[in-house]
């Protein structure tokens, strides 16, 4: 028996090992972890329980009979963080690049079938330079057996992609269609077809970082959500995020114990609102005020920076917090600010995560390059997944919701459940002065008539109390209390249910 078990150990060992101490070198060289350390330092100490270490490819081709490693260039398993299970995958990039084999992606979805079944959460660490060539069709069709899993799994498990080195080919779809796709900064990247093939057939001249870098996913593309400075930050910010996440589509919020009290009062919140309307604000400022802890986990923080996305926890409980930014371009919604707060919503509601929505919004952005952009469908999108939301959905409107982008808002019209207004608040079809300016439009030559227009369109509807005359707004609150009024409402709507006529998918317009 000893014999035996000193073998088990030896053969552990050179699993382990991967490609080699050389080549795991050269990863720490580059700045990067290799794939069990990055494991090791995302899961709890000593959680972690890997699956198919032994596991080797059986092509033939090209002499690959001649060049196995145990495991393939992939990593599997499960454990917890912070006492949750959590199945995951990391790519090994001193095992052949990474590349995925037939058996490589056995592994993989051996794991995505147990996290479906088991109802868990599923991360998978990305480095590798795509399918192995050697194997050709074998190749693609594992990515086949991937990609389908990655369907059935969304909108019932939480999934996250961890871009951690290169990523392309076929390997960039995967995570295209998971939740969530963070980056490191300068050693990883993202791209259909890399920088020679560009130069082949479009001749383009493009580096690897300019062609799909995290600064290029992160601002230009909104392929992924976040980037971080190295994969410590970014492993770290997993566990972090994990925090907010449910298990999957049926087990509720997670709730951590807070000492933050719901009543709590914030009386700079009673002048965040500049006197000067045209004046802006930091809506983070408001976030981090009435949120627990000011904890705040922003989601898309680089793109479409005038709306702001992000979870967050009221009394313990996790909320989707979806805002528009007066900072930058008054928090108007264009069409990336659209599609970006749409496709959180949607998360939300697939995990059945309540949604607070802090509206300051004058409008859509008007122009040729919104319109031929296809503003009109991106704008869709965000209503749509506002009004099939059925989760609770508490609004704040704090002071612009101008035109259409009001109703946008899960407003109460698209079944908000409370809504409510600041006192500064201005519900209205447009701004003052356009009102006047078209209603009056024969005094336009007198100034003194249109300012005084204007002055009267303002006191009747630069205020939330005619939407408050008509229940469109439930009550309107001093600033400074809404953190206690966002509590008490959550609290009031936790067993809310609501269902949708039975359908056997919606067609959101994409």
């Amino acid at each position: 028996m000893k014999d035996i078990i000193g073998e088990l150990e030896t053969r552990r060992a050179n699993a382990r090992l991967g490609g080699g101490q050389a080549r795991i070198d050269s990863q720490h060289k580059k700045g990067k972890l290799t794939a069990r350390e990055r494991i090791e330092l995302m899961m709890d100490e000593g959680s972690f329980e890997e699956f198919d270490m032994f596991v080797e490819h059986r092509c033939t081709e090209f002499g690959m009979e001649k060049t196995k490693v145990p495991g393939d260039g992939v990593v599997t398993g499960w454990g917890t963080i912070n006492g949750r299970t959590v199945y995951v995958f990391a790519k090994d990039f001193t095992v052949m690049g990474g590349s995925l084999s037939e058996t490589h992606a056995k592994k993989i979805t051996k794991i995505q079938d147990m996290a479906l079944k088991n109802r868990t959460p599923i991360i998978g660490l990305f480095d590798a330079g795509g399918a192995r060539i050697q194997e050709g069709v074998d190749a693609l069709g594992g990515y086949g057996e991937v990609f389908q899993r990655n369907v059935l799994a969304s909108g019932v498990i939480p999934q996250i992609s961890v871009i951690m080195g290169p990523c392309a080919g076929g390997d960039v779809y995967s995570p295209a269609m998971t939740d969530f796709i963070f980056m490191v900064k300068d050693t990883s990247y993202m791209f259909v077809t890399g920088p020679d093939v560009v130069k082949t057939v479009t001749n383009e001249t493009v580096t690897a970082e300019e062609l799909g870098g995290a600064k290029v996913h992160t601002t230009k593309s909104s392929i992924a959500d976040r980037a971080y400075e190295n994969d410590v930050e970014a492993l770290l910010q997993m566990r972090r995020l994990m925090d907010f996440l449910p298990s999957s589509n049926k087990t509720g919020v997670p709730e951590i114990p807070t000492e933050d009290k719901p009543e709590r009062i914030d009386h700079s919140l009673d002048t965040l609102i500049p006197d000067n309307p045209n004046k802006p604000y930091d809506i983070k400022e408001l976030i981090l005020k009435v949120v627990d802890e000011a904890d705040f986990f922003e989601i898309q923080e680089a793109f479409a920076k005038n709306i702001v996305t992000g979870f967050a926890r009221m009394e313990g409980r996790t909320v989707g917090i979806v805002a528009n930014q007066p900072m930058v371009l008054a928090g108007v919604l264009d069409s990336d600010a659209s599609r970006k707060a749409a496709r959180f919503v949607r998360f939300c509601d697939c995990f059945d995560i309540p949604i607070v929505t802090f509206v300051d919004v004058p409008g859509f952005l008007p122009g040729t390059a919104q319109e031929y952009g296809g503003l009109i469908k991106h704008g869709a999108k965000l209503l749509f997944a506002y009004a099939e939301a059925t989760v609770p959905k508490v609004t704040v409107i704090t002071r612009k919701a101008y035109g259409g982008a009001y109703d946008v808002m899960s407003s109460k019209h698209i079944r908000g459940d409370v809504n409510y207004a600041w006192p500064t608040a201005e519900i209205a079809v447009m701004g003052a002065k356009g009102a006047a300016e078209i209603l009056y439009r024969s005094e336009l030559g007198d100034a003194k008539k249109i300012e005084a227009r204007i002055e009267e369109y303002k006191n009747r509807f630069a205020n939330p109390f005619v939407a408050a005359e008509r229940g469109y707004i439930d009550e309107v609150i001093k600033p400074s209390t809404t953190r206690k009024r966002l509590c008490r409402a959550l609290n009031m709507l936790r067993n809310k249910t609501l269902e949708n006529p039975w359908k056997k998918h919606d067609n959101i317009p994409l």
